[in-house]
Parts: C-alpha cells; structure tokens; sequence
C-alpha cells in the first residue's frame, strides 16, 4: 500500500509536463524558448527589392525577399494587398530568400509580413509596405443588364473595353468574374466575342432566385501593360417563369406560368418569304407604341409587301425588329393562317394582356415555322439555343475540360484484321 501515493505523484508529474510542454524542465521551472520569445526586429536582416513606402513599385516585376544566410533564415512570408488577395510565392530550402510566383495587381496597396529565426532560434519580424504603379493601359468592364427583376431566361453580360483574344489571357478575366445565385444553379460564361461575354445556367433560373455578379479583375495583369480596373456590381431577382410558345402551324401561341397553363391566344404569324424565327428568346423590352415600317426590313416603298403602320402593346423579342403586338388589322386570319412580316400578332385585347403579363427575360418560344433558327447572338438573345454541352466550351475555363471528356468518351475502334 506504500507504494500508491508514490504511483500518483509521477503520473502528475507526467501530466504536467505533457501538457506544458517545451516550456517546463520536468516539474521544475519555465524555460524561455523561441516559441514564447517576443519576435525581434529584423529590419536589419531583411531586404527586399524595392523601397519600403514607395508608391511607384513595377507590378511586372516579382518581389523579392532576401536575408543574410550567415544571421537568419525566413520562416513564412505573407504579402496580400488592401482587397485581402494573397501574393503566391516560393521560399528557398536554406531559407535565405523568397519570391513571388504570381504577378503582382497593379495600382494596389502591398503590406508584406517577413517572419525569420535568427541563429540562435529566436524569431525576428520584419513588415514593410508599398503601392505598385497604376497600369499603362486599362481593361475596363460594365455588367449587365441593368439592375432589377427579370424573367428565368435572362442572360448575364460583360463587356470588355478592349478586345481580349489571348485563350490564356481571357482564362485571367473569367476566372474574375463572379457569379452567385440563391438558390445555388450551375452555370458558366460564354465569348461571344473578344470584347462580350454572356452567362446562363445550364437550366433557367429558378423563380424567385437572387443573382449577383462582381470581378475582382482590379489591378489584375491580362496581358501585356493591360490590367483590369474596378467594377460595379450587379443584382438582379428572378420573377415567376413566364413561358410563351407559339406553334406556327397551329396558329396558337400558349402562356404557362410556373408550368401552368394561364392563357391560350390564337395569333399569326410570318407570311411565306417573311415566316418567324424558330427557337427561344428572350424578351428584350415593351414598348406601348411603335411605328412600323416596311423599309425598316428592306420592303421598298409602293411595292406589295409595304407597310407603314402604328403598332399597340409591342413586346420586342430580337433587335432587328421581330415583336409579338396588337394586329387588328389580321384577327380575321389569327389562329388560321399566317400573314405577317415575321411578328406574332393577335387582337389588341389578348396583346395588352401578353405586354402587361410579361417583363423583359421571359422566355418567347415558336415552334412548327419555315423559317431559319434564331441567332444564338447578335440578334437579341438567342442564348438556349445552344446545347449546355456546346456552351461549356465557349468558356476559356472549361472548354480543354470538355474537349478532355469529348476524347474520354469517343468510341475506340478496333483495328481490323
């Protein structure tokens, strides 16, 4: 039984030491180490290339951090600017010196944090500051649309002030923009040129979704003297899904809100020689009154076919003219035959109730019509007409992505023998 109390007192001791650690001799007093060492000043030790305070640093150049191999070694360095974005970097095995791996953002506010240990052990601390030049020339970017509520079809936009044509520099833009939505959609953007972007999920967007959109392009280097500068944001909510097909050969457009059928309006369409685009698109804006003239589509005056007409309750669907508005002048042949120049026309009544149901980014599909597909681009919004497959790769993030999967999934033939 003697033996127990004496049990007891070594297992403390073990305890105690476990959890203090380096800074305790057994159960005797707290040795100071370079753990508990408040860190010297290392401004001696530490150089870098460039003048602390400096305003006028080259952000094509790489930072670099240097000490005395003979008195220190560098332990960690964190070199981030006023926006938080952290500066990559590669630190030497001897630890003498430390580089940037990444460019550096132009125009920008640098605070860097050199931690070092002397030879002794003890840690040094060095911080300094300084603001890169501005950049020579300037990539600028608006979003769009305008803020405010849309319809499920309406794509995202970017446009560029420059022409952006480099894969690996137009890789540097997409991944700055930014785009979240509640709930959560996938989706990506598309080059529709070297200066326009679009954007879209693979689906639209759910009914009553928040999407929101910003770049952190600002003082970000994209090609050669050319670095992005500040953008506004852009926040727009997503209504009810509002769908409109119209079947050509049936004469009969459809209305469904949230899958639900609301409204059947029998209509005309384009004529032969002048039929309606197939496919999806957008709503592009309303407007009340219109005066629509033939010459507008390259009808000559006094011919037949020329027309010059005041048109009601007319809701745009592509910029080169195509709307779906009030024809009294045609209810006689709505829901039997086609007689336009290419718009959907119905009575004025069922064209004030189509005008006052829809909002811009609302979906406008025909089907069943001779005439061509509607543009993807270039002609309003012809966005869903595009595969989501297709539309992946016009993202200079994910088109090698899918190129990869394309060779994946490519049947192997076998040699014949």
């Amino acid at each position: 039984m003697s033996h127990a109390p004496r049990s007891r007192t070594v297992l403390s001791c073990t305890l105690l030491i476990a959890s203090l650690g380096a800074g305790l001799t057994a159960c005797g007093e707290p040795r100071v180490t370079s753990l508990s060492a408040k860190p010297y000043d290392a401004a001696r030790q530490v150089t870098f290339n460039g003048r602390p305070g400096s305003t006028d640093a080259d952000p094509e150049k790489p930072l670099e951090v240097t000490v005395a191999a003979d008195e220190a070694r560098i332990t960690d360095v964190i070199a981030a600017d006023a926006a938080g974005r952290q500066v990559a970097g590669e630190l030497a095995a001897d630890g003498s010196r430390w580089h940037s791996t990444a460019p550096l953002a132009a125009g920008a506010d640098y605070t860097v944090r050199v931690a070092t240990e002397d030879r002794g052990g003890a840690p040094g601390v060095r911080r300094l500051g300084f603001r890169t030049a501005p950049g020579k020339k300037k990539l600028e970017l608006t979003f769009g649309p305008e803020a405010g509520k849309y319809g499920v079809g309406q794509p995202l936009t970017a446009e560029l002030s420059a022409p952006v044509k480099d894969p690996r520099a137009r890789a540097v833009v997409e991944r700055a923009l930014k785009v979240d939505s509640k709930p959560s959609v996938d989706g990506s953007w598309y080059w529709v040129d070297d200066k326009l972007l679009h954007y879209r999920p693979r689906a639209y967007w759910p009914s009553g979704a928040t999407v929101r959109a910003h770049s952190t392009l600002e003082g970000i280097k994209v090609a050669k003297d050319l670095y992005g500068t500040a953008t506004a944001p852009l926040k727009i909510t997503i209504g009810d899904k509002i769908e409109a097909v119209t079947d050509a050969s049936s004469h009969y457009m459809t209305v469904r809100r949230n899958g639900e059928v609301i409204n059947t309006i029998p209509v005309t369409t384009g004529k032969r020689g002048f039929s309606t685009r197939n496919g999806v698109k957008v709503v592009l804006g309303k407007e009340y009154f219109v005066r629509m003239r033939g010459t507008s589509i390259g009808i000559p005056r006094g011919t037949s076919d020329s027309y010059d007409l005041p048109v009601y309750y007319a809701t745009r669907v592509t910029w080169s003219g195509e709307y779906v508005h009030a024809a009294p002048w045609s209810v006689g042949s709505q829901g039997n035959a086609n007689v336009s120049h290419g718009c959907t026309g119905m009575s004025t009544g069922n064209a004030s109730w189509f005008y006052e149901t829809v909002r811009a980014g609302d979906i406008v599909k025909v089907v069943g019509s001779r005439g061509a597909d509607m543009d993807p681009f270039g002609n309003g919004f012809g966005d869903w007409n595009v595969p989501w497959k297709k539309w992946r790769k016009g993202s200079a993030l994910l088109a090698a992505t899918e190129e990869q999967r394309d060779r994946v999934r490519a049947p192997r033939l076998r040699p014949r023998v």
